[in-house]
């Protein structure tokens, strides 16, 4: 008697299969504009009931086999597509405790799929017994994220989506669905079937995208050699959440030389602060980017930024709470590189010619059509709200968590740098170079070491070792424009820097250091 076979032997012995590029097709709303693209040129899997409304299918994915019941006349008459199910189909949505190969036997659909040699299963990650070495494929929400994980970790190297998407709705050919099969697992919406797709996009370096979004997600990183490591670990967090893929790029090893200004008021503030303006000539002065600075942590999908309207707008920009009292500082942003024809060179030349000042240039933003339609989720100064911030900026050079032990929100950037090491994305012999060179703290290594996120538990030891260790920050050259709306609240600024750098400071993070012992 025919058994069905692993879906990885079906990728194995089918020639080709992983070259090609793969579209999976669900029923979200964006189902309905299949007939937009040029669908020929991808090999597809289709997610439950997409099966029965596609002319052409190559796998047709179920994990609940109600689902896979609907849709078995429609297989009947494809003699082309092969159906996939979990070694334990789920019934009603929870795990089924009936082995597939058990089920085929007494299922007329289901056995002449296997005498046809066109049942194959997998192992899900919820079955109560795994029945081969290849890996378990993860469901955690919805069906979409096994089909992905299968794809990428058979050896597809492109996938392409339709109708998977967020929100709480169908595409309008399923409507007869909806009182039987929409958001039955109890979820509120569909935005949770992205959660897994960062890990299998890092894990197997898949190219993936929703079809028609531009891709990749390209994101540069202003930033000098000092800031190696921050830019790794900013990196890191970008991945560990983006659903599509990212290339980030550090715009100091573009290959651009920017020119220095003639008058000293003109300069930047730091090594990179004129980098931003790069960025069009690098994507050839076509397509989007997103820019960042390099002292930040990503909490969020940067989906959400790279979709974005620009609108009539050139660029989008993240605006701060007027509580900040911070001018704008541009340091997050979407770009339409097509419509930004900078020059660094003729910038440059603007301010030595007094055509343009340092204000115009960095804080009115003056060479672009900007619209601050970002909200500061995405620029948290300083601050971090779980769940709610997506990106947090560590604006404050004297305690950014790689100089400064002080910082207290340095555990949320220990913490990613350590997931970072333990998943090999940053290799502790990096970090330890980074130390050597003065560019890291080194009480940043003990911590790793003995895996401490809050740096108020190093011993005093440690943190004293930090003495002797001078920020790379403090060979910039001072700058006559200020970043301040006003002089009180740079004043409140500046006595909030010299009160972290006090023996007070230092007293009252002792205390917590011994009240999160005690409480340990």
């Amino acid at each position: 008697m025919a058994v069905p076979k692993h879906v990885f032997e079906w990728f194995a012995e089918s020639a080709g299969l992983v070259a090609m590029p793969w579209l999976i097709l669900g029923k979200g709303p964006s189902f309905a504009a299949r007939g937009d693209y040029p669908l020929d040129r991808f090999r597809i899997l289709a997610l439950n009931d997409c099966a029965r409304e596609c002319e052409r299918v190559d796998i047709a994915h179920f994990i609940d086999f109600e689902a896979y019941e609907r849709c078995a006349g429609a297989l009947s008459r494809r003699p082309d597509t092969i159906v996939v199910l979990p070694r334990y189909p789920h019934f009603k949505n929870a795990v089924g405790a009936i082995d597939l190969v058990d089920l085929a036997s007494s299922h007329g659909n289901l056995s002449r799929l296997v005498d046809a040699g066109r049942l194959f299963w997998y192992d899900l990650c919820t079955a109560p017994v795994r029945h081969a070495d290849h890996p378990a494929l993860n469901a955690f929400h919805f069906s979409s994220e096994a089909a992905f994980d299968l794809l990428a970790s058979a050896g597809v190297r492109q996938v392409r989506s339709l109708g998977v998407d967020g929100g709480s709705t169908y595409s309008s050919e399923f409507s007869d669905l909806s009182s039987v099969s929409l958001l039955a697992n109890g979820h509120k919406s569909f935005n949770r079937q992205f959660d897994s797709f960062a890990s299998v996009i890092s894990r197997t370096g898949v190219d993936y995208a929703p079809l028609g979004m531009e891709t990749p997600i390209r994101i540069f990183v202003a930033s000098s050699d000092s800031e190696a490591l921050p830019v790794s670990v900013l990196e890191y967090s970008i991945r560990q959440h983006a659903s599509s893929t990212v290339e980030v790029k550090c715009l100091g090893k573009c290959g651009i030389t920017v020119p220095t200004p003639l008058a000293p008021g003109n300069r930047p503030r730091t090594p990179f602060s004129f980098q931003r303006f790069l960025i069009p000539e690098v994507c050839g002065f076509s397509g989007r980017a997103i820019y960042l600075d390099s002292d930040m942590l990503v909490f969020k999908d940067v989906v959400d930024l790279w979709q974005r309207p620009l609108d009539e707008a050139n660029v989008l920009t993240a605006f701060s709470p007027s509580a900040s009292g911070r001018k704008p500082q541009y340091s997050v942003m979407l770009m339409d590189c097509g419509r930004l024809d900078w020059d660094i060179r003729d910038i440059v030349a603007m301010l030595d010619s007094g055509d343009l000042s340092y204000e115009q240039l960095m804080y009115e933003f003056s060479l672009a059509e900007a619209r601050a339609g970002i909200e500061p989720d995405w620029n948290s100064l300083e601050t971090f709200k779980e769940g709610r911030t997506a990106l947090l900026h560590y604006t404050d050079m004297h305690t950014q968590p790689w100089v400064s032990h002080l910082n207290p929100l340095g555990y949320l950037w220990v913490r990613t740098l350590r997931r970072a090491l333990e998943d090999g994305a940053i290799p502790l012999a990096f970090v330890e170079d980074e130390v050597q060179k003065g560019h890291v703290r080194p009480s940043l290594l003990y911590q790793l070491a003995h895996e401490i996120d809050e740096a108020i538990l190093l011993p005093r030891a440690v943190i004293a070792a930090d003495a002797r260790f001078t920020p790379p920050y403090r060979s910039l050259v001072s700058h006559h424009a200020s970043p301040w709306e006003n002089r009180l609240l740079w004043l409140r600024a500046s006595l909030r820097a010299k009160y972290q750098s006090s023996t007070l400071y230092r007293l009252e993070r002792h205390l917590l250091r011994r009240l999160a012992a005690w409480l340990e």
